[in-house]
């Protein structure tokens, strides 16, 4: 058996399952001269040597197989195992510890396990899930490229698990309701491909049929829609979208609201202002939610959440923009609101969210030009 010493995130014992595929022996350990500090900004933590520091930890005592998985997943967030001496029940010994290969970060304070937990745990639990099962088909290097986007769409399936609608209308059933027999995944990469063989109880009570279905999993993403109230504009992005593309579609640039992911800890509207500034240069003021909803829930696992942001837009707000370091080409469009209702009305506006924003700025754009 090897002992590790884990001082962070692999203290959190359904995160360690997931990653070590089962349970793991474990006690009490020190690393005498170290401190786990938190990394600058964030809730997550970092070793740094400090005289008379003592980080407290635990010694995992593992087969080669689990230290394989556990080499693994520290690789897929740049970390590498050296021998390090700690001390187990007054004794030293020496282990193995997880160390960053970038250097020692940037520290604001000391890292708290219990603060990660109500945080990031159930989040991290999920997204490590993940990590451990495209391990399994790719390369640390490949999945570390994935891996933001992991802990997205980790966050999203958080956040629809903590989602609760009125239910005003419908039996609206829970998730007990249905029996998932298998889950398959064909494709994994940046985007996830489902395969679910279930069956549910139908609303005669009676249990359907197995029934195979195949779900499109992204992270969740915002939308917003820039709108002037004093010059009585908008502001919409064109840019090529390989949905319309692989359709068949004469022509696949289309004109949309700003639009990204929610990154992993972000909230929703701290990710539609980012959006904005990196794909049409603008600082918004106000951020007026329009609609929380699934855009195509038949296949498509994820969420939207589409906001109307007031914004002030010159005549020359428009222009080529996007974020350079994800190959973004993006045309902004200035256009005037009776313009916008022609396109709305004429079938220019072909993007769902673009259709739901201007929906509801045509009901409250009196109530938004009185407000200034």
């Amino acid at each position: 058996m090897t002992g590790i010493f884990v001082f962070g995130t692999l203290r959190h014992d359904p995160v360690l399952r997931r990653v070590a595929g089962g349970d793991v022996a474990a006690e009490p350990a020190v690393l005498p001269g170290f401190a786990v500090m938190r990394a600058a900004g964030t809730l997550w933590p970092v070793l740094v040597e400090t005289p008379g520091g003592a980080a407290q930890g635990r010694v995992l005592r593992v087969s080669q197989a689990v230290v394989a998985r556990l080499d693994a997943y520290e690789a897929c967030f740049g970390y590498q195992p050296q021998p390090m001496m700690v001390a187990v029940a007054g004794q030293m010994e020496q282990v193995l510890v997880y160390r960053s290969m970038q250097g020692e970060a940037r520290v604001d304070g000391p890292w708290s396990l219990d603060d990660w937990v109500r945080g990031w745990g159930d989040l991290e639990t999920l997204a490590a899930a993940e990590v451990m099962r495209q391990l399994a088909t790719a390369s640390p290097a490949d999945v570390a490229r994935r891996v933001w986007m992991i802990a997205a769409r980790a966050q999203s399936e958080v956040s629809a698990q903590n989602w609760q609608r009125p239910g005003l209308v419908g039996r609206n059933p829970g998730r007990d309701a249905v029996d998932l027999v298998d889950c398959r995944y064909p494709y994994s990469n940046f985007f996830t491909v489902e395969e679910l063989t279930l069956r549910h109880r139908r609303f005669d009570g009676v249990l359907s049929a197995e029934q195979d279905r195949a779900v499109f999993r992204v992270a969740d993403a915002v939308t917003v829609l820039p709108y002037d109230p004093v010059r009585d504009r908008i502001l919409v992005v064109e840019q090529l979208r390989l949905g319309p593309y692989a359709h068949g579609d004469a022509r696949p640039w289309l004109l949309e609201p700003v639009a990204g992911m929610i990154d992993a800890g972000e909230p929703p509207e701290t990710a539609a202002r980012r959006e904005t500034e990196e794909e049409a240069g603008l600082t918004l003021g106000a951020l007026h939610q329009v609609a929380r909803y699934y855009p195509s829930p038949g296949g498509l696992a994820q969420v939207m959440i589409s906001y109307v942001g007031i914004a002030d837009l010159p005549d020359d707000s428009g222009g080529i923009g996007g974020h350079a370091g994800e190959g973004e080409d993006i045309l902004s469009h200035i256009v005037p609101w009776d313009l916008a209702c022609t396109m709305l009305e004429r079938g220019d506006m072909a993007n769902a969210p673009l259709v739901i924003s201007m929906q509801w700025l045509q009901l409250n754009r009196a109530r938004l030009r009185a407000s200034g």
